[in-house]
């Protein structure tokens, strides 16, 4: 059973009713498979809505049958720390710090838009294909972001990176959006959302943001912790995290390194291969990662050189790199995309569409992931049923399209 994808007319409450519907069929497939569990312009787009697809169920059911039973696997993955430690990273912090919800951005990710601002100081970030699948945008989700300087350069937002916010209870800030397929998202009370886009915007943040004449529109958008802290302030947003949050991923325990002894070193990473044109938007964007043995560490790369923060001219680093598959599909002509970012693996299902690959200290661990609830993260398991364990600190999570699983190259 291919997921149900969820076109623009279908609303945003018969979308949730349908994973509370399939929330039940998660349970009994863990009962029965436990080995097996697991850009757009800088103003507002206007595309036009397609035609209903015939595969799009929506359904009126207020069903929330299992429900509880996802939540309990998700506070699973929580490690229990002497010390007050990042939900995002797992390193130490103080109380004050861990409490504070993180700030995503939108951020350009097209050669003309790069590199950008502020990236470095990201917790996580997250990649995913865009229009046409040639190119890729990123989502970093900053802690202590009120007194950055500078973060850019920002764009337009789309529904599964909103999705993938959520995960981490973040406020969520972007430049425009494509109307038709997030607008009733972001207006929702779902999303406590910074747009400087006016027009479709029920709570419009215009001063938020502002333009650098070091660079040509629409690239050249920007803003600061101070603003978006203002702008949070405006609406009333909580800048501690909600009772319903519950952290992601799982860490080593402390001091420890995530072991994993019987898996290949994974050096080279290429997610897209070759640059083929319009395809997975990794290609065009020339993305890999390169593992340094010394200080464990994922160094990026992409459009044929390091990937720079250009504030402090360093290369990106991470420790953690994840590879999460998805459902995906092209909605109109001209080429806006969604990937399926909810659900899980049950029996019958094509397994390709919730599988995660997790590098960590040099070694790959493959597995599945699992969502039933907006606000519930996606989590990773291996082929046992136990959570991946990642080594503390930064990770980049890149969203790929199942149908070019063929396009990654590991090394």
């Amino acid at each position: 059973t291919e997921p149900v994808f969820h076109d623009a007319l279908v609303s945003f409450a018969e979308r949730r009713a349908i994973y509370m519907k399939k929330t039940s069929l998660f349970c009994l497939a863990l009962g029965l498979s436990a080995a097996l569990c697991a850009c757009g312009s800088a103003a507002t787009e206007t595309t036009p809505v397609p035609e209903t697809d015939s595969a799009v169920a929506a359904t009126e059911s207020n069903d929330t049958t299992g429900t509880e039973n996802a939540a309990a696997e998700t506070e699973s993955v929580v490690t229990e720390d002497a010390v007050p430690t990042s939900y995002l990273t797992g390193l130490e912090c103080t109380e004050e710090e861990r409490e504070q919800r993180p700030m995503a951005v939108m951020l350009n990710n097209i050669k003309a838009g790069t590199p950008q601002a502020g990236i470095g100081q990201a917790s996580v970030i997250y990649e995913a294909p865009m229009e046409g699948a040639d190119v890729t945008r990123l989502m970093p989700l900053f802690e202590n972001w009120q007194n950055l300087d500078t973060i850019g350069y920002i764009r337009s937002s789309r529904d599964y990176f909103v999705y993938s916010a959520l995960e981490f209870d973040a406020i969520y800030a972007h430049f425009g959006q494509a109307t038709p397929y997030v607008g009733d998202l972001l207006n929702s009370d779902l999303v406590d959302n910074i747009s400087g886009a006016v027009a479709g915007i029920d709570r419009p943040a215009s001063k938020a943001f502002m333009r650098t004449d070091k660079r040509k529109a629409p690239h050249n958008v920007y803003t600061t912790g101070e603003a978006l802290a203002e702008a949070a302030e405006k609406f009333e947003y909580s800048l501690t995290y909600h009772d319903t949050h519950k952290q992601k991923f799982a860490f080593a325990p402390l001091g420890e390194k995530a072991d994993y002894p019987d898996n290949d070193t994974v050096v080279l990473m290429y997610p897209g291969g070759e640059k083929t044109g319009v395809g997975n938007g990794y290609s065009n964007v020339q993305a890999y990662f390169e593992y340094n043995d010394e200080d464990g560490k994922y160094y990026r790369y992409q459009y044929g050189d390091k990937h720079i923060d250009e504030t402090t001219g360093e290369q990106l680093t991470v420790d953690n790199v994840i590879f999460q598959y998805c459902h995906g599909e092209f909605r109109d002509s001209k080429g806006y995309m969604a990937f399926d970012v909810h659900g899980g693996w049950e029996p019958g299902a094509d397994l390709n569409n919730y599988k995660v690959q997790v590098f960590t200290g040099g070694k790959m661990v493959e597995g599945t992931w699992s969502r039933y609830s907006d606000t519930d993260p996606a989590l990773y398991v291996d082929a046992d049923g136990n959570p991946i364990r990642l080594n503390r600190g930064k990770t980049w999570v890149c969203l790929i399209w199942n149908e070019h699983a063929d396009d990654v190259v590991l090394k």
